[in-house]
């Protein structure tokens, strides 16, 4: 899936030399919770909103580039992994460099949570199957297999949770019973914690991936 049609260049970054005041000003007027800094016109990191008020406005960026966080991604990164990216540094904002470091401009939290929601995994009609298996014991290959012997098909699928050494996968099959199906990952051995027929939990995401935008829009 190709990212580059999402990259915003109306917001440049912030040079050293100017003010925390102007830093302050920039985020008083936007709701992002990093602003990109740059030193001779090269980007060096972010600096999050919640540091930028604690300084003396009339000081320079200069003198509190230790708060910058210098996240970014490639405009060659797969958008699984901006979205990680994204997660990882709490922010709703994230500066994209090309391969020889370039600032390209930046992705919107809003921006890849969207094409998150357009993928089969929640568009597609289904049912949600939440199993269980040691994490020695487990792979992708056999859920596939297990799946698709019972004449169904795997719309996506994720590792939602890693405890205790057990790990627990989050499945979306095509519009099938989820009876056979389960208890063939029964015979395989698999803890069944959840299965749901219709999108109930696909909503729940939705909702959950919304209320994270928000929350990082705050």
């Amino acid at each position: 899936m190709q990212l580059e049609k999402f990259i915003i260049n109306d917001i440049k970054p912030l040079h050293v030399d100017e003010t925390i005041g102007d830093l302050q000003q920039l985020f008083n007027q936007l709701t992002y919770s990093h602003i990109p800094i740059k030193k001779e016109d090269v980007y060096i990191g972010c600096i999050p909103e919640t540091d930028a008020h604690c300084f003396d406005s009339n000081k320079s960026i200069t003198d509190c580039l230790y708060t910058a966080e210098g996240f970014f991604v490639r405009a060659s990164t797969n958008w699984l992994d901006v979205l990680e990216s994204f997660a990882q540094n709490n922010s709703n904002i994230m500066p994209v460099l090309d391969a020889n470091n370039k600032y390209l401009g930046y992705y919107e939290l809003n921006d890849i949570i969207g094409l998150f929601n357009d993928t089969p995994f929640f568009s597609e009609p289904g049912g949600i199957l939440i199993v269980e298996k040691g994490i020695q014991d487990y792979s992708f290959s056999e859920i596939s297999q297990i799946v698709e012997s019972n004449n169904a098909k795997l719309l996506g699928a994720f590792i939602s949770k890693i405890e205790n050494d057990l790990v627990q996968i989050t499945l979306k099959i095509s519009n099938t019973s989820l009876n056979d199906v389960i208890q063939t990952f029964r015979r395989y051995s698999y803890n069944i914690l959840a299965g749901y027929e219709d999108d109930s939990y696909i909503k729940s995401l939705k909702d959950r991936s919304k209320y994270l935008d928000k929350y990082l829009n705050i």
